[in-house]
């Protein structure tokens, strides 16, 4: 089996990998009956030479290759028919920006695999960036708050060399008595958690986070779905049933907003549930949070105040209340500062790509090349021979309109 990695063509470019020069070498010992190469970049974080010292021939045709693998989506034109393609394409939410693209890989009859639904045998995914997405998102988030409020300024995520000087910087900072809310169970609420404990700060629990304005120390709490919706019909709430039938339910985060400095959007949003809070909800005199990192970044979705994704470059932007309007950063006080960066692993891209690797060495490989008994691969191939697959039907329509 013949494994290409690509260099990432979308824009802005993309410095992550799906394998480094030393996990390419540890695949092809692993795994004998597999070749890799790599086509030159020179955007990577690790370079074409590094490839080459590990014994990756680095090329710029993978036409001969069985298996593409890349990161963000394809261009379309770079597109080889009836390849296997493994990238984290953006379609299975009927992005329409992507349409296109998933239109392409069905006419040229490209096996598509998506990262995004590499699942185990309990449902839930077993690769993804999402930590390292909560690392930085949690640590910009903090940056923010420090220079709004003149407090500390924090070195950008994008220019430390690695995750433990990240740490080391924010391991250093002194907060003021502040309460830091981080939504969501999963492996991105996990990277902000793990980046807030460096600090350290006091966990507490909903009801201590509720009943104190403050607690003379910083503290956090974590919120999952059942501290912030309600079924609709006062039943108990059920997890299970809330994911299946997310309109049945109520926001309840309200009581919240008055209670908190600095939130950390986390939580996975399905946009049939309740958003966290309105923008009327955001004029009110009430209303404290001063900082939204908003790391899941679903436009106009569940943070009313997330109205675009800024960039590395440019990571923050003032949401007026009163107006609705964008405004520079740090413009007001009595605006809100919002970090809603789509890319944030980008901004420690070797760590995030060694631990990418990593897992899909561990999880992924070995159903691709020692058959799919697990359905592992099975199970997140959403297109093939020229049609959707069974589980991704519901792409038909998303699939057949015609700009």
């Amino acid at each position: 089996m013949k494994i290409g990695i690509l260099r990432e063509g979308k824009q802005p470019p993309d410095k992550r990998v799906p394998f480094s020069p030393e996990q390419c070498k540890q695949i092809t010992e692993k795994f004998p009956v597999v070749e890799i190469f790599v086509q030159p970049s020179n955007i990577r974080c690790f370079s074409d030479e590094e490839y080459r010292m590990a014994g990756v021939p680095v090329q710029e045709d993978l036409s001969a290759c069985d298996v593409l693998m890349g990161v963000k989506e394809v261009p379309v034109l770079d597109l080889i028919p009836e390849k296997i393609y493994f990238f984290f394409s953006h379609t299975i939410k009927k992005q329409l920006h992507n349409r296109k693209l998933l239109q392409e890989v069905v006419r040229k009859r490209i096996r598509l695999i998506d990262y995004e639904v590499l699942t185990g045998k309990d449902n839930l995914r077993i690769i993804g960036f999402g930590r390292f997405a909560g690392l930085v998102g949690a640590y910009n988030g903090l940056m923010t708050f420090g220079k709004r409020n003149h407090l500390f300024e924090l070195k950008p995520a994008h220019q430390c060399s690695d995750l433990q000087e990240l740490k080391s910087i924010v391991s250093g900072i002194q907060l003021p008595a502040m309460k830091i809310i981080v939504t969501g169970g999963g492996r991105v609420a996990g990277g902000a958690l793990e980046l807030l404990r460096e600090i350290p700060l006091r966990q507490v629990s909903v009801e201590e986070y509720l009943g104190h304005d403050s607690f003379g120390e910083p503290v956090f709490v974590q919120l999952n779905p059942e501290d912030y919706n309600l079924h609709r019909d006062n039943k108990p709430f059920d997890l299970l049933h809330f994911f299946r039938h997310p309109t049945e339910h109520n926001g309840n985060f309200q009581r919240f907003c008055n209670q908190t400095d600095l939130l950390i959007g986390a939580a996975f949003w399905d946009p049939k549930a309740p958003v966290l809070f309105s923008s009327e909800e955001m004029k009110k005199p009430d209303f404290r949070i001063q900082v939204i990192a908003d790391i899941t970044c679903d436009i106009e979705g569940s943070i009313p105040s997330t109205k675009k994704a800024s960039t590395i470059a440019n990571p923050v932007f003032d949401y007026n209340p009163e107006t609705g309007e964008l405004e520079p950063a740090y413009s007001s006080k009595r605006n809100v500062t919002v970090m809603s960066i789509d890319n944030l692993p980008c901004e420690l891209p070797k760590d995030a790509s060694l631990d990418f690797g990593n897992n899909l060495i561990e999880k992924v490989l070995p159903h691709l090349i020692g058959g799919d008994e697990e359905e592992v691969i099975k199970r997140a191939t959403i297109t093939e021979a020229g049609r959707l697959t069974e589980q991704f039907m519901y792409l038909t329509d998303y699939l057949s309109i015609n700009e």
